[in-house]
């Protein structure tokens, strides 16, 4: 169960970061979006470093990696909303 909890916390403060180093009108917001944010992060990290081999099989991304693959989630949800394909409505 404190695994659980650690990855929570972990993914609300990398996506809280990442959307304090990129602001925008179209950032989603929330507990709840912050904290998929950067959770979503942290996969993308571990998928990548997994990749190219800086992580093994059974090692997850760190903080810092994990705000690094919350600013990819986000800058690809940025690009969806600018070409449309996600709604951004009620958030102007």
């Amino acid at each position: 169960m404190s695994g659980i909890l650690y990855i929570v916390l972990v993914g609300f403060v990398a996506g809280i970061i990442a959307r304090l180093v990129s602001p925008g009108p179209n950032n989603p917001s929330g507990f709840l979006l912050t904290t998929v944010l950067g959770i979503g992060g942290a996969f993308v990290a571990t998928f990548i470093g997994q990749a190219i081999g800086h992580y093994g099989p059974n090692q997850g991304a760190g903080f810092i990696t994990a705000t690094l693959g919350a600013l990819i989630v986000l800058f690809i949800w940025n690009r969806l909303v600018a070409r449309r394909m996600i709604s951004d409505q009620g958030r102007r």
